[in-house]
């Protein structure tokens, strides 16, 4: 047999082999794992299987218990018990079975996957368990089954259909003409509410937190409120918060509504403050209150600032987060003070000059930085023309000088004429789509 190459599970590095790459002969699905015969050392036959579990903290790819019997009365055959491993039953090796108690740290086949929903973290999608195919492997002399693929196609439905109306071998024979539609195991998912459950079936998130953010708020927006509740608590909270941003509104509420308010709080903190007012606008005032006890000053203090906005204003449309600049300062030291602001980077276009008493002044396109010796100063790449509104000013309004003037941001003054914040062109189209 081939060597297998190596991949990544979470934390553990595993051995894989697709089930493409295998015989039909060290092919088992779990249907026909299902009700599989058990024979002992003389042959006869002692039961049937009724469920297959992995102890992912132990190794997570290979079944490692299989339970059967039923009722009041399951017994479990460990894997180093059984000897051989076929399409036409069990022989084991070892008879000394032990009644089945606590499966805390088991996830079950059966009970757990089958038929449940999951994430299919390359495909982007959530998708519903129809069957599960293992790959039967030769290990020290005794047959093992490692988990290779979550089915979810025609295919496996069709196995499920036939599965003791005909012979196995007559429905494999049936499939072959259907191409199969599977999942290999390490782009799956598995959501638990269960935080404690999560620990000891050894689930982890990394593979959604390396996810785009709007792609993972896709795939939020199918699960049910637990599920969703079950993500958020879990994950790094940056990456919540950016999943959250791209969320539904209704949605992004029940969400921060389903969580403590010393995680809610972590999230809101990492969004763009008026994304934060946005949301928290539309809680229970005593919920938003709550989130709001437990966030830093900082954060805080900026996110209440907006709160006090009308929604259909400037104010209640701008963002606080802005690199500004002195008249007199030059293009070096813009560019030193944006390296301060590694996290406004991917959305910053302009640099606002403002005076000493905090005026806007103008403002400067960030691209004619790159076209000028270091030492020119920002007021003479000012652009001709500053648009700017008040904080007070209608959304409509607003919404018509970002299509009059093909505007990227638009700065917002307070009635000193400071500068209160920005609204940027995704601001806008947020505004529109809600529409």
């Amino acid at each position: 047999m081939a060597a297998w190459p190596e991949l990544k599970v979470g934390a553990l590095s595993v051995s894989y082999w697709s089930a493409t790459m295998a015989t039909a002969d060290h092919i088992l699905y779990l249907t026909e794992l299902i009700g599989l015969p058990v024979f002992d050392l003389k042959g006869r036959r002692i039961g049937r299987i009724r469920d297959a579990a992995l102890v992912p903290l132990i190794h997570p790819v290979r079944v490692d218990r299989y339970l059967i019997g039923g009722g009041w009365a399951w017994l479990t055959i460990r894997h180093d018990q059984v000897h051989s491993i076929s399409i036409d039953g069990i022989h084991l090796r070892d008879e000394q079975l032990t009644p089945y108690h606590s499966d805390e740290y088991m996830l079950r086949m059966n009970r757990d996957l089958l038929d449940q929903q999951i994430i299919d973290v390359h495909g982007r999608k959530v998708v519903r368990v129809t069957d599960i195919t293992f790959d039967i492997r030769r290990v020290d002399g005794h047959d093992e089954l490692r988990i290779v693929e979550v089915d979810i196609g025609i295919r496996s439905i069709l196995r499920r259909l036939l599965q003791g109306v005909a012979p196995r071998k007559l429905i494999r024979r049936f499939q072959s003409s259907i191409a199969p539609n599977s999942i290999r195991w390490e782009f799956c998912n598995i959501v638990e509410s269960d935080p404690q459950r999560r620990l000891r079936l050894n689930i982890s998130n990394q593979m959604l937190e390396k996810m785009h953010p709007a792609d993972l708020a896709d795939i939020v927006e199918e699960l049910s409120p637990e599920d969703r509740e079950a993500i958020f608590s879990t994950i790094d909270s940056e990456v919540a918060a950016e999943a959250l941003s791209e969320v539904d509104p209704e949605i992004q509420v029940s969400i921060l509504e389903s969580l403590e308010a010393e995680k809610a709080a972590d999230i809101v903190e990492e969004m763009s403050p008026d994304q934060a007012a946005d949301v928290l606008a539309e809680l229970e005032e005593e919920t938003s209150d709550e989130i709001l006890e437990e966030m830093e000053m900082e954060p805080k203090s900026e996110v209440q600032e907006l709160l006090e906005f009308g929604e259909n204003t400037a104010g209640g449309l701008m963002n606080t987060e802005y690199v500004s600049m002195e008249p007199g300062a030059t293009v070096d030291g813009a560019i030193e003070a944006m390296k301060k602001q590694e996290e406004l980077l991917e959305v910053l276009n302009t640099i606002f000059l403002v005076d000493a008493g905090g005026r806007l002044t103008g403002a400067v396109p960030l691209a004619k930085l790159f076209v000028v010796p270091g030492s020119t100063t920002l007021q003479s790449l000012a652009v001709e023309t500053l648009i700017h509104v008040p904080v007070n000013e209608k959304s409509d309004r607003v919404t018509e000088l970002f299509d009059k003037y093909n505007l990227l941001t638009l700065p917002v003054v307070d009635e000193e004429g400071k500068m209160a914040g920005v609204i940027t062109a995704d601001d806008i189209i947020t505004v529109l789509r809600s529409r």
